[in-house]
């Protein structure tokens, strides 16, 4: 299916808990830069909600899967005003009882950014190693392995599979401190990271889980940054943390 974001078209899946529900909590499951919704550990984690009776809405951003708009001209100002139209569909959902947000890499920034705003609907966060070294490359001029000046923003960049990115990436990437997020957000929160991930240094998330309020962090000993070795380890800490939540609910 498709959801619209001031006429740019999302796609979208929704999935309902293995034993099925007529009321239950939805995650949002948001994929990272360059990725999709089939990806291995996008599919891991909603299939882990899943088994704990989450239905899940996995959505594919701006220039990204089977969604509208082009990859170079794509920004996390796009992607968190697709995020917060996704909400709203969600907020229409009547078997929803609560709404929580997920996301890898650059989805799990965008979902650490959408809880600031969305603070007051969003039940927990779940950022799968959110890339927070993007805000900080973009500020201090190296984002993707290549260094520029800061000041003088070049016209394009170029992803790890080739594809040219917009300079307008990069003026938007500066402008965003997920720190204002992280002090509006109250809620339950939940950062996997694997301690050997090549694309942003496990130090991130050690840093953002001492500034929320009340966040559990799983470090994955050994893993990478979609978690190739350990793929498990992360479900089973996604389980755990939704399991003791609506547990602790009842």
């Amino acid at each position: 299916m498709y959801i619209t974001d001031d006429g740019i078209r999302l796609n979208a899946k929704i999935d309902m808990p293995k034993n099925g529900a007529e009321k239950c909590p939805l995650c949002i499951i948001i994929h990272g830069f360059t990725g999709h919704m089939e990806e291995r550990h996008i599919i891991a984690a909603q299939e882990a909600m899943n088994e704990v009776g989450f239905a899940t809405l996995r959505v594919e951003m701006y220039g990204h899967g089977n969604s509208d708009g082009e990859f170079k001209n794509h920004t996390l100002y796009k992607w968190l005003t697709n995020a917060m139209a996704v909400m709203d569909y969600a907020k229409t959902l009547d078997f929803v009882t609560d709404i929580y947000v997920a996301g890898h890499s650059q989805g799990g920034l965008t979902a650490m950014l959408l809880a600031g705003m969305e603070r007051d609907k969003i039940k927990a966060l779940l950022p799968l190693s959110p890339a927070l070294v993007i805000l900080e490359g973009a500020r201090k001029g190296n984002l993707l392995g290549q260094p520029f000046d800061p000041d003088h923003i070049p016209d394009e960049l170029f992803s790890w599979d080739g594809r040219s990115l917009s300079g307008n990436y990069i003026r938007a990437a500066q402008t965003l401190h997920v720190e204002e997020a992280i002090e509006k957000y109250d809620g339950p929160v939940l950062i996997v990271h694997g301690d050997e991930d090549e694309a942003v240094p496990v130090q991130y998330s050690i840093d953002a889980a001492k500034l929320y309020k009340n966040c559990k962090l799983v470090l994955i000993p050994g893993d990478t940054h979609c978690y190739d070795n350990s793929l498990e380890k992360v479900t089973d800490a996604i389980k755990s943390f939704l399991t003791e939540l609506t547990e602790g609910a009842k």
